[in-house]
């Protein structure tokens, strides 16, 4: 994008999405798709915040309720649920949000460190806070949600199952 003065501002496109009362967002690059909630099957041995697998047009899919892999409580899933479709480390992995809500473009320069914690979720899963004109955005750093050890068992999960 250029502004009337000539100067070039780098932007990043993001998925915007609700976790209580807490606005997020995930670049648009590592979003495969947003998906309604559909019956989940539950894998023994697992993680509690890992809910199951879903097979998503012929892939089996791990899913993680992101509410409580950042300790948020229990979710109650409505309407609006969604299920976002994410790749993290070349694993395809569906997170369970309150709501999508929109895809906005956030200028790079409004993207701040995160704090040490933000709306309860630790800054080790943050890639920044985005501060837009009247609120703040929680950007996530999806490469943190899932550390080596919970990645190599979706990894197994996906292989087992599917």
């Amino acid at each position: 994008m250029q502004s009337s003065l000539g100067e070039v501002a780098e932007e990043m496109k993001v998925i915007v999405f609700r976790l209580q009362d807490e606005e997020y967002g995930v670049e648009v690059e590592q979003v495969k798709s947003i998906e309604r909630l559909e019956k989940i099957t539950r894998v023994p041995r697992t993680p509690s915040f890992v809910k199951g697998v879903i097979n998503l047009r012929g892939v089996v899919t791990p899913i993680i309720d992101l509410r409580e892999r950042f300790g948020l409580g229990d979710s109650q899933h409505t309407d609006s649920t969604r299920i976002i479709i994410v790749t993290i480390g070349g694993l395809e992995v569906g997170l369970i949000v309150d709501s999508a809500t929109d895809v906005i473009d956030v200028a790079i320069d409004a993207v701040e460190p995160p704090p040490c914690i933000v709306g309860g979720v630790e800054a080790v899963y943050l890639k920044g806070v985005a501060k837009l004109e009247k609120r703040l955005l929680i950007l996530l750093n999806l490469n943190k949600v899932l550390d080596a050890s919970e990645m190599q068992q979706l990894e197994r999960i996906e292989g087992t199952v599917g």
